[in-house]
């Protein structure tokens, strides 16, 4: 059943914001061709990594819904019950984020497409304001100091970790 709510929260927010709203918003796309065609690599990459974190979380007993959806955690399930900080999660404390900007902006160079560009831009902030402002406190809040480590050891974004300071 999980594997089934991870497939529902998967087809309702990632594959909605990475593939269906960008060619909402420029319906006119099509693929520009030629060098272009080598954007197809960063949607590979950006669909391969939100598969990977998804598994991640499946593993860990929960699905990638956030904590406000708890409501409709029949339907989408919810966060693990433990921090989920291996794997990509080594890298960037939120590497499904990145694979689904991957994505949105592989298609803005398929596309040759300043629409689907600047959604990705819109989508980048509206994701740093959910990160900083909903996931990181609710996280400070229920994982306490494991959480502390991890965000001093993780990069939020992209990177290789920082050496811890203190």
């Amino acid at each position: 059943m999980l594997w089934l709510r991870g497939l529902i929260f998967t087809a309702l927010v990632p594959a909605m914001v990475a593939f269906v709203l960008p060619l909402t918003v420029d319906p006119q796309a099509h693929r520009a061709g030629g060098f272009w065609n080598l954007a197809s690599i960063p949607i590979a990459a950006g669909t391969l990594i939100y598969v990977l974190c998804l598994i991640r979380f499946l593993a860990a007993g929960g699905t990638p819904a956030i904590f406000f959806t708890r409501p409709l955690r029949f339907l989408l399930g919810e966060e693990p019950a433990s921090l989920v900080s291996s794997g990509l999660y080594r890298f960037s404390r939120n590497p499904m984020y990145v694979g689904v900007l991957l994505a949105v902006f592989g298609q803005a160079a398929l596309y040759a497409s300043p629409r689907i560009a600047a959604y990705g831009c819109a989508a980048f902030l509206v994701f740093h304001g959910v990160v900083v402002f909903i996931e990181e406190p609710h996280l400070r809040a229920t994982r306490g100091p494991s959480y502390q480590l991890y965000c001093r050891t993780v990069p939020r974004w992209l990177g290789w970790p920082p050496r811890d300071r203190n």
